[in-house]
This record gives structure tokens, C-alpha cells and sequence, in this order.
């Protein structure tokens, strides 16, 4: 089929996948070409697939949406991710839109709805919920207070490699230190920037030129 939409669903909760992948392959012209249980998988898949689109959740282990999205879309800026999620957060509307995505929605969107969506973000558009795009705009125009001068040496070493997309194993073989000891610098790191993930911060030490 000339026009075929491929979608690839990065979801861990194996219902709301297997619902999605049902709806989604009964619409002419979509098919889902595969499915990842966490965003570090979703982001390999998506670089092996190439998808037409893909629809991301937020909360997921390894790495959450907002983190896989922003580490995808560094790899491939032609990916066009839809944010699906059941947080309505204006912080994870805010990141996610930072992050790259084309699309957020809420999981109680209706069928129609997303379908809809999908092929407009297929098109090119970027989409919002109207009743959720006024959050992001709102928080998008907030002044940054939070500086990087309270970060130690080493969590400055930190927190460039998180903003480079680097996975914990990763920090801790390049820095020659533990798993664990990364994991405590990243919980200062969050601390001391007052972000609330790995996401928010990497996107802090953008702003100020650490990386």
C-alpha cells in the first residue's frame, strides 16, 4: 500500500500495547511495525525501523518517554514522536515539546482522536491538545533561575554525559566509577538544578552552555 503510515508503539504496559496495536492495525492505511516495552528499546527500534511515526509514553523504565525522545531525536532528527501518556503535567508537556516530540496526547484521547493526529504528525504538523497547549506555552515563557555554578567538578563531568544521552553503565565506565555512585551524583545533579529528571536537567545545562 503506496501510503502506508508504519507506527512504532514504545508503551510498558503490555494491555494498553496490545489495545493500541488492535486499534491501530483495523485503520486503513496504518500498520504497526513493532513494540518496545521501555525507551531505551523504543530508541533502538526506531533507528532500526525508521517508523513513520512513533507514539511514545512517558512513564517507563530505563529510560521515560521524554528522555527517549529527546535522545532519538538527537540520532535521527526526521523521527516524529507522539507523546501518549496519562500525565497531564505542564512539566511534561513543556519537556516533551523540548524534546522534539510532534504530538501530545493524553491516553483518554478517543480512538478518532489519535488516529487523526497520527496522520497529521505523519504530514508534518506538530499537534496539542488545545485544553493542555496553553500549559507548555506558559511554562516555555518562564525565566530560568537555576545556574550550574553549585555543581561539583565531578557533577559537572555527570551531567555533560547525561546531556550526550549516556546511560548510568555508561557514565560509570567512562568516569571509572560505580553504577551506584553515578546514580547519587544524578540525584545531587536534580537536587541542585531543583529538575525534576534527567531530561529537565540535561535541558538546563543546554541553556547555560555546559554542553
Amino acid at each position: 500500500m503506496p501510503n502506508l503510515i508504519n507506527i512504532l508503539l514504545v508503551e510498558d504496559q503490555t494491555l494498553m500495547r496490545q489495545g493500541l496495536k488492535t486499534i491501530l492495525d483495523l485503520e486503513p492505511g496504518l500498520h504497526v511495525v513493532g513494540e518496545a516495552g521501555d525507551g531505551e528499546n523504543g530508541v533502538r527500534m526506531a533507528l532500526e525501523l525508521r517508523p513513520d511515526v512513533i507514539l511514545m509514553d512517558v512513564q517507563m523504565p530505563v529510560l521515560n518517554g521524554v528522555e527517549a525522545t529527546a535522545k532519538l531525536c538527537r540520532e535521527w532528527a526526521q523521527a516524529k514522536v507522539i507523546i501518549l501518556t496519562t500525565f497531564d503535567r505542564d512539566d511534561y508537556v513543556y519537556q516533551g515539546v523540548r524534546a522534539g516530540a510532534m504530538g501530545y496526547l493524553l491516553k483518554d484521547t478517543p480512538a478518532d482522536k489519535l488516529i487523526q493526529t497520527i496522520r497529521r504528525v505523519h504530514e508534518g504538523e506538530v499537534f496539542i491538545q488545545p485544553e493542555i497547549a496553553s500549559r507548555a506555552l506558559r511554562e516555555m515563557m518562564r525565566p530560568t533561575t537555576t545556574t550550574i555554578e553549585s555543581l561539583s567538578e565531578r557533577e559537572r563531568e555527570v551531567l555533560v554525559l547525561l546531556a550526550q544521552g549516556a546511560s548510568n553503565k555508561d557514565m560509570a565506565e567512562k568516569l571509572f566509577i560505580t553504577e551506584g555512585t553515578v546514580k547519587n551524583h544524578v540525584s545531587n545533579i536534580l537536587a541542585k538544578l531543583q529538575a525534576e529528571n534527567r531530561t529537565q536537567a540535561a535541558d538546563i545545562a543546554r541553556k547555560q552552555g555546559l554542553v
